[in-house]
């Protein structure tokens, strides 16, 4: 690479730059203030642990195994990982490090590393945020950590204008279960699901045991009355399907009387990680925006790989994503050169009251400091701050 090509970075890796890294930095302390008002312990993680660890979700989830960055540790020679999720992390710490009983909640905010993007136009390295409740298997938890993720987009003024989609995987594995589904077919019609292609999810059911189920699971995926009326007596008989049925139908009722003004939606085939989440999902969407703002679900049993299985419900979302197309001018006050008493306690009073100021160096004057917009001046023996 010539060396006037140095400076470029990999592609879907960016700099931040002052004008909207002060939106994100003010955002991220506004959301772990919010998280911390709510119960939530902020942790930090480590950027890299060995792969064993970080694996605790991969097993289970093949798409965050290909997004994990792997290299040897030049230390024992044993492979790592940097982290593409902080999930499997907090569940390390539920399970080993912090091993509280009852109910534990976390909250966390760092970079995270994707192999490739996770979305279009997206970064390969963002600044996730999120929280994560151990310990409660109950739907009051779900309803918790919806009505916290949704209190956490309203702090960065999102909601308004948003929309909210629940779904819950059960009812799809329990009609699996009962037809007896080879994983070959079950990936299939996951796959048409995903696609909505009824026309091909008609045909494909066809010859399917309890295939008129499996196709109005698709073609009523939205419409959960349309969609009891239906299915068949022994699918609605399942003890599983009606559970999963009473969950999603509960906490649509209990986070609509929480949020009444909230468009909520439902996506009983949203099975985008199917095989991770073992519950309730949830995301939430605004309008000219292709992924999520925030997202997450049931994931019980995740500290199994750790020794102590726990039920564990939680959300994330990328900073960068929610501080999108959002900047925000720095003003910048300068202040002449000296060392009178007056200048300097003038300057101490203009940054105790949150102003940036920046007082000259050497022979430098005004046009020495780019995008200067105010300036501290003497007036009548008095220093004050004028627009310049």
């Amino acid at each position: 690479m010539p060396i006037s090509e140095t400076w470029l970075l990999p592609d879907g890796v960016a700099d931040v730059l002052p004008e909207q890294a002060q939106i994100i930095e003010q955002l991220r302390r506004e959301a772990l203030d919010f998280l911390a008002s709510r119960g939530y312990q902020l942790v930090y993680t480590p950027f890299i642990e060995y792969i064993e660890s970080l694996s605790s979700l991969s097993e289970s989830n093949q798409d965050l195994d290909l997004a994990t960055f792997k290299v040897i540790d030049q230390l024992s020679g044993r492979l790592l990982g940097v982290r593409a999720d902080m999930t499997p992390q907090v569940a390390r710490i539920d399970a080993h490090v912090h091993p509280v009983q009852g109910v534990a909640r976390y909250c966390y905010a760092g970079t995270v590393l994707h192999t490739k993007p996770q979305g279009f136009n997206t970064t390969r390295a963002p600044l996730q945020l999120g929280a994560e409740l151990f310990g409660s298997d109950s739907i009051d938890a779900d309803v918790e950590m919806i009505d916290v993720m949704l209190g956490l987009l309203e702090t960065a003024g999102l909601v308004e204008s948003a929309h909210l989609d629940l779904g819950h995987v059960g009812l799809f594995r329990s009609l699996v279960k009962q037809a007896g589904l080879s994983k070959d077919t079950e990936s299939q019609l996951s796959d048409l699901y995903q696609r909505k292609a009824l026309p091909e999810l008609a045909e494909f059911t066809k010859e399917l045991k309890f295939g008129s189920d499996f196709y109005a699971l698709g073609r009523y995926a939205s419409d959960l009355a349309a969609l009891q009326a239906n299915l068949s007596v022994n699918i609605l008989a399942d003890e599983a399907f009606k559970q999963a049925f009473n969950v999603l139908t509960t906490t649509q009722l209990e986070i609509q009387a929480r949020w009444p003004k909230l468009r909520i939606g439902i996506d009983v085939v949203e099975l985008r990680s199917y095989h991770y989440h073992t519950g309730l999902t949830y995301a939430v969407y605004a309008p000219n925006r292709a992924a999520p703002l925030a997202l997450g679900g049931r994931y019980d049993g995740i500290g199994e790989h750790f020794g102590r299985a726990r039920p564990a419900t939680g959300f994330s979302c990328d900073l960068y994503a929610l501080s999108a197309g959002q900047f925000k001018q720095i003003e910048k006050v300068v202040a002449p050169k000296g060392t009178d008493k007056a200048l300097l306690a003038a300057i101490a009073t203009a940054r105790s009251q949150g102003l940036s100021v920046i007082q000259l160096l050497g022979n430098d004057d005004l046009s020495s400091v780019p995008n200067a917009t105010h300036q501290m001046v003497l007036v009548a023996d008095e220093w004050k701050v004028e627009k310049i």
